[in-house]
C-alpha cells in the first residue's frame, strides 16, 4: 500500500490533469478516484473534499517555490510566484475561476495576505490604515494574476512581475513624497 504522502501526489496528478481537460466545477471525487483507480475511501482518508485537494495542490507546490533558492528579496520571490503561476497556467485558470465557499481565490488570499503585509508594512508609515493598504494591494495583486493568467497568450513571468514591482515602487515613490 502507497504511503500518505504518495497517495496524496497520485490523487493531486489526476486532479491536475482532469482539471486541464474540463472545469472544477465538472469533477466530481469519484472522477478523481476513477483516474487513478483508487477508492472513494482513500480519497476521504486523505482529504475532506476536491477543494481541499486542490488547496493542498497550491500549498505544497506553492512552499516548494518559495523554499526554493532563497530569493534575494521581495522581488525575487514574487517572480518565483510568478514563475511557479505561469508553469502551472492551466490548473491555476481553473483554480482561479472557482468562487464562493471553500474557493481557491479565498485560499490564496490567506497565504497572499501574510506575504503582503510586512512588504507593506514597510511602505505605509500610516499603522492606523494598514489592514485597508494590505487589502487594497491583496486584491490588487489578486486581480492582476487572474486576468495575467487568463489572457489568450499571457506575457512571460518576469515581464509580468516587473510590471508589478514598477507598480508597487512608483507607487511607493508617490507616497514618500
Amino acid at each position: 500500500m502507497p504511503d500518505t504522502k504518495n497517495t496524496k501526489n497520485i490523487l493531486a496528478h489526476a486532479l491536475k490533469t482532469l482539471m486541464v481537460q474540463r472545469s472544477f466545477a465538472k469533477i466530481s471525487v469519484s472522477d478523481i478516484c476513477e483516474y487513478c483507480k483508487m477508492s472513494r475511501k482513500s480519497f476521504y482518508y486523505h482529504f475532506q473534499d476536491k477543494y481541499d485537494l486542490m488547496n493542498w495542490v497550491f500549498y505544497t507546490e506553492f512552499i516548494a517555490t518559495l523554499q526554493s533558492p532563497d530569493p534575494s528579496d521581495d522581488w525575487q520571490l514574487l517572480l518565483s510566484i510568478c514563475n511557479y503561476f505561469y508553469q502551472e497556467q492551466s490548473f491555476y485558470r481553473n483554480a482561479l475561476s472557482v468562487s464562493g465557499q471553500n474557493s481557491f481565490q479565498d485560499y490564496f488570499i490567506e497565504i497572499l495576505r501574510p506575504l503582503l503585509f510586512v512588504f507593506i508594512r514597510d511602505i505605509f508609515s500610516d499603522t492606523e490604515n494598514l489592514e485597508f493598504f494590505v487589502s487594497f494591494y491583496t486584491d490588487a495583486f489578486m486581480s492582476s494574476i487572474i486576468r495575467w493568467l487568463n489572457e489568450d497568450n499571457p506575457m512571460p513571468p518576469d515581464v509580468f512581475a516587473d510590471l508589478l514591482r514598477k507598480t508597487v515602487s512608483r507607487s511607493e515613490e508617490s507616497i514618500r513624497e
